[in-house]
């Protein structure tokens, strides 16, 4: 719905509150919001605290207003000029910061869609009041088998159902689409946020960084006789390639210190690992730790990469607009993205191997045709347009 003399308003649902001092996740949601607002859009945000989601700076359990999830959720939104944007519950509806439920159920009613991030919001109530609901799939794959295995149905209630698996329904992808007429779609970027790096390795001579969780939230899927794994089983496979190619490699790695066996493992291997509690602890340290390093080194979880799904990850696509190369595991982008300079993929240890001496052996051009990528298939602008156009609410 839309109001003559007022800009188009649309809300994004998702779970900024719940995972604090995580830069890179918090980007995500930062490139939707800023960019719909970029190109003419009122935008709100919805998230919600529940009270055993809520630490102190220690970690310990407190109340909301004592919590880090709150602080760091304020400070951002306050930062970026969001400040007015938000609709955080941490009540059943009973307890809100930002705009009040009463409002935020009269903005999704005016609006012209809510894009639900997973289906992160379940409030009935606020879910009844938009005329269009979008379920948002960026973790493709999970969602679907569960579905067609009937463990979980994460779709029910949306109108719209639009995923960043760009091969899904394509005789090579092997997820299912589970009788939905998937939109398929890319990830945006600000990209007046992420200003472009000199094409040059760093003086130190750079780094290939990674930012990520060892394991997540997700335990691995059994699908029709295949075992879809995670990031851990995927990395195991490129432990050597520090040692192999004599370049260094860090990872701001998500890992518990019961994982010794691999903690061991990477360390063998010359694996650097850095704090991601340090180096990625809100977005403007995020934005820095990318820009200081190389390129990317981007090992992926199993699901993506054995069901040719086409993801690409939205941390790639920061590291693309830095103006630093991504050495990425395949997923089945060809076809997708200009691939070989600026995004170099690999399916085998020895494949990774070639792709570290090709960037490091003409890094200026890969640098720049990292940034040209991000600028040419990522930008907010052309992106989210595409989106709307797709929902029909352009």
């Amino acid at each position: 719905m839309h109001v003559a003399g007022r800009l188009p308003r649309i809300a994004i649902a998702g779970s900024l509150a719940q995972k604090p001092r995580q830069g890179g996740h918090t980007w995500q949601f930062l490139n939707y919001l800023l960019g719909l607002r970029g190109i003419g859009w009122e935008v709100l945000f919805l998230d919600r605290l529940e009270p055993d989601m809520c630490v102190d700076a220690a970690g310990n359990p407190c109340a909301v207003e004592d919590s880090v999830n709150l602080a760091y959720f304020l400070d951002v939104m306050r930062r970026f000029g969001l400040g007015e944007c938000f609709s955080l519950d941490f009540g059943s509806g009973t307890r809100v910061y930002g705009m009040p439920r009463a409002e935020a159920r009269e903005f999704l009613r005016t609006s012209a869609a809510l894009v639900n991030v997973m289906g992160f919001l379940v409030d009935e109530d606020l879910l009844a009041a938009p005329p269009l609901r979008v379920f948002l799939d960026t973790d493709p794959g999970f969602g679907q088998m569960w579905c067609d295995l009937g463990q979980a149905d994460l779709f029910r209630g949306h109108d719209r159902h639009v995923t960043i698996a760009e091969n899904i329904g394509s005789p090579a992808c092997t997820i299912p689409t589970c009788g939905i007429d998937w939109i398929t779609w890319r990830q945006p970027i600000v990209l007046a946020e992420w200003p472009a790096q000199p094409p040059a390795l760093p003086a130190d001579g750079g780094r290939f960084t990674s930012i990520g969780a060892w394991r997540g939230p997700y335990a691995p899927v059994e699908h029709r006789g295949h075992t879809y794994g995670l990031r851990v089983h995927e990395f195991r496979k490129y432990l050597s390639l520090p040692r192999m190619t004599g370049s260094r490699f860090e990872v701001a790695l998500d890992i518990h210190a019961a994982e010794s066996r691999d903690l061991a493992a990477l360390a063998a291997h010359g694996w650097t690992l850095a704090d991601p509690a340090v180096v990625a602890c809100d977005p403007w340290v995020y934005r820095d730790y990318l820009a200081g390093s190389a390129a990317e080194f981007m090992a992926t979880k199993g699901m993506y990469v054995d069901t040719r799904s086409g993801w690409f990850s939205e941390r790639s696509i920061c590291y693309l607009a830095s103006g630093r190369p991504v050495l990425a595991q395949d997923t089945g982008l060809a076809g997708l993205y200009p691939l070989g300079t600026g995004i170099v993929p690999f399916t085998t240890l020895e494949e990774a191997a070639s792709g570290v001496a090709e960037i490091l052996g003409d890094y200026p051009r890969h640098a720049r045709a990292a940034r040209a990528i991000a600028e040419d298939c990522f930008a907010s602008d052309e992106v989210l347009g595409d989106l709307l156009r797709k929902l029909g609410v352009a």
